[in-house]
């Protein structure tokens, strides 16, 4: 057993949690890993490749799936996982729970913290396979697929670590009662509310996964990880790592299982439906996610899809301006949840530190600038990365007979390194306030719309019933007005969407930081669950107190 080996990163986990500054124990550069770990991770990918994938501690599984492809090469990996059914993912699962659930929080929470270090070893083979799944560039899928959802991991572990030891393991009562007293000897047990099943994307199935297979782990509860069926492998890497530390500390590795599926056969229904899965994470599109949503006697945690604003009033500098938007929605070919989609100008333009500046005149900076950054050899293809599947290719080829004007139409980037990239520029729509059938969904993918509005407060009206109505994750907003800057915050606040007010430089609305953002807030249809606040945990066990008079 670990005892407390990682128990001052815990600890300062919780801190980091309570204070909401910058913290990371795992740093987002490749370089803090050691000069050999990149060569090392690319070269154990490409032995992964057309091979089974035999590292999981799961065994007797009767048949193998596997149809990844990469978005770069747009050839298949021809990599076979373990398909097992559903029965036997939850017997397994049933089977392995006792133990851990009868395991202190300190114990759980240091060999959960271990994982993460087991993982951690693991960030560059993670990273190749996020790549080649996901078309996700490779700085990106380093730093997402690993040091921030390892950062994202650990908050969880440190919120349930701390919400398990809110109330103490026992205690004596002791009631006065004139000459005499009632003493009890009561005892407060966190039981885990059951098998948690997550359910992964295609686009981050590292980043989205961790948190509620961490969440559900900590207080408890077994998980099976159910990953899209396109993109398997950066998950099956983390799931492996996480089944060997728990072997090697005498737990059962069935604590955490990977359940592989296909397209054709798919089993996410029949896991969400089995009466002993009481815990799903959902995320992916509003349609399934609403289903999930629906299931009764589950507890379920949703990420699903969102119409994210930027509302425009009055900027410094609309250049600086121009080119931190035209990065944010150029960043992973904008198939980010957090990723901006309505830009609302009103039509008398936004004024400037050198004057107004026309509604066309800043439709044209912004388009401008995207075209500038696509079109930089150095910048734009690893910007933008590839389109993770065909799907939202089309959408984004044909995004220019949703209607309104087209200021620019996207295309095919060329990707020096691979030059069968399914690689897609944004294309901009100009769009009047009265074309909701347009602008009120998610256009997932790089379809980027400039909306015409009659002021800044029709513009925020406008962005506010969307997130209502639709759901949003992120808003930006450029004032230099104190008090539009407070109405803006007011009213997208009170839809629960949170607001990020003149960002240039190295700063984008698309990012969330562990530790200090709360990444979605709960509130809206974009989702009804918070990465990482108190609820997240809470849900996930129940507090039962027992009884014995001791006394008199």
């Amino acid at each position: 057993m670990l005892a407390t080996k990682h128990q001052n990163t815990i600890d300062n986990a919780v801190k980091a949690n309570h204070e909401r500054r910058f913290y990371s124990q795992y740093p987002e550069h490749p370089k803090a890993y050691g000069e050999e770990a990149p060569a090392k991770g690319a070269d154990n990918f490409k032995k992964m490749l057309q091979q089974p994938f035999d590292q999981l501690l799961q065994t007797g599984a009767g048949s193998r799936v596997g149809e990844e492809n990469s978005p770069y090469t747009l050839e298949k990996l021809g990599i076979t996982y373990p398909a097992f059914t559903v029965s036997e993912l939850v017997t397994n699962a049933t089977n392995a729970a006792r133990q851990w659930a009868n395991t202190s929080a300190t114990n759980r929470a240091d060999i959960l913290v271990e994982t993460l270090e087991r993982i951690k070893g693991y960030f560059f083979e993670i990273a190749h396979a996020t790549m080649h799944t996901t078309g996700q560039s490779y700085m990106m899928s380093f730093q997402a697929s690993g040091p921030h959802a390892n950062d994202r991991a650990l908050e969880a572990i440190a919120m349930g670590y701390e919400e398990l030891q809110r109330f103490p393991a026992e205690q004596v009562w002791e009631k006065p009662m004139g000459k005499t007293s009632l003493q009890l000897h009561k005892t407060f047990k966190a039981v885990p509310k059951g098998i948690g099943l997550v359910i992964g994307c295609s686009t981050f199935p590292v980043w989205n996964s961790l948190p509620g297979i961490y969440a559900d782990l900590i207080t408890g509860n077994p998980v099976i990880v159910k990953p899209h069926p396109k993109a398997v492998l950066p998950i099956a890497i983390a799931i492996s790592a996480i089944q060997k530390v728990l072997q090697e500390n005498g737990f059962d590795p069935h604590l955490c299982q990977l359940a592989a599926d296909s397209s054709e056969e798919p089993i996410t229904k029949e896991l969400c439906e089995h009466p002993l899965i009481t815990l799903i994470d959902y995320t992916g599109g509003t349609a399934f996610g609403d289903y999930v949503e629906s299931l009764k006697h589950k507890t379920v945690f949703t990420e699903k899809a969102g119409v994210n604003s930027v509302i425009l009033d009055s900027v410094q500098d609309m250049d600086a301006v121009a080119q931190n938007l035209a990065f944010a929605v150029c960043l992973y070919s904008g198939q980010m949840c957090t990723a901006p989609q309505n830009f609302f100008i009103p039509e008398q333009g936004i004024s400037t530190a050198n004057g107004n500046l026309s509604f066309n005149e800043a439709a044209q900076k912004i388009k401008d600038a995207i075209s500038a950054l696509v079109n930089n050899p150095k910048m734009g293809a690893g910007t933008l990365g590839a389109v993770q599947n065909d799907v939202t290719l089309r959408l984004a080829q044909d995004a220019y007979t949703l209607g309104g004007k087209v200021l620019l139409q996207g295309g095919p980037v060329v990707n020096e390194e691979f030059s069968n990239a399914r690689v897609c520029s944004p294309t901009v729509l100009e769009v009047t306030s009265a074309d909701q059938n347009i602008y009120e969904r998610e256009l997932f993918g790089p379809v980027i719309l400039i909306i015409k509005t009659k002021d800044t407060s029709h513009s925020i009206q406008l962005a506010k019933q969307l997130a209502q109505q639709h759901g949003a994750i992120t808003c930006g907003a450029y004032t230099n007005d104190a008090v539009m800057k407070e109405k803006i915050a007011e009213e997208m606040n009170s839809v629960f969407t949170p607001v990020s007010f003149n960002f240039t430089g190295f700063i984008w609305v698309n990012q969330h930081a562990a530790f200090s953002d709360f990444h979605v807030t709960g509130g809206n249809p974009a989702g009804n669950a918070s990465f990482t606040n108190q609820e997240f945990i809470l849900k996930r066990f129940v507090w039962v107190g027992n009884r014995e008079v001791t006394g008199s």
